[in-house]
């Protein structure tokens, strides 16, 4: 592994939110997965993720609450193929009044180096109202639990 793929102290140690296995119908015209899904595999995280932190089925569908992702950034550092196995761990680098901003970093699950990284901004929404609103206080709260410990540039 080396410094590219190594994983970040901050992202070693977020939960472990998706595994899964890169099946023979991921994979395009060249042999690797395709973009579409890693995308899939992100969103899965995703909503993983967010359970932990309260934003549930139920709680989306109780407060009549969603959200919306508004920026994904996405980069890919090693190839995958058909029987290759992941996992995504994901950490919470910004947790303000109605967004969220946070990371999944996928790893090849036998020899932990990265294969992709997605930054994804959220925005808390009103499905009322199609609105951003605020996470109530003990969903920030557990986000902010989950805060990225910051990096230093010497790490």
């Amino acid at each position: 592994m080396n410094e590219a793929t190594a994983p970040t102290a901050a992202t070693r140690t977020g939960p472990i939110t998706y595994r899964g296995t890169v099946q023979v119908w991921h994979c395009d015209h060249i042999g690797h997965m395709n973009v579409m899904w890693y995308v899939g595999k992100f969103d899965e995280a995703t909503w993983n993720f967010f359970a932990l932190i309260g934003v549930t089925g139920e709680y989306m569908r109780e407060q009549q609450r969603g959200t919306a992702a508004v920026q994904q950034n996405i980069t890919y550092s090693r190839e995958l193929m058909a029987g290759d196995t992941v996992t995504i761990r994901s950490s919470i680098l910004e947790m303000r009044e109605r967004v969220v901003r946070f990371e999944h970093v996928m790893y090849v699950a036998d020899t932990a180096e990265v294969a992709a990284r997605c930054e994804i901004t959220g925005v808390h929404i009103d499905r009322k109202t199609r609105k951003a609103t605020a996470f109530p206080p003990e969903i920030l709260e557990r986000g902010r639990r989950l805060l990225a410990a910051p990096q230093r540039a010497d790490a």
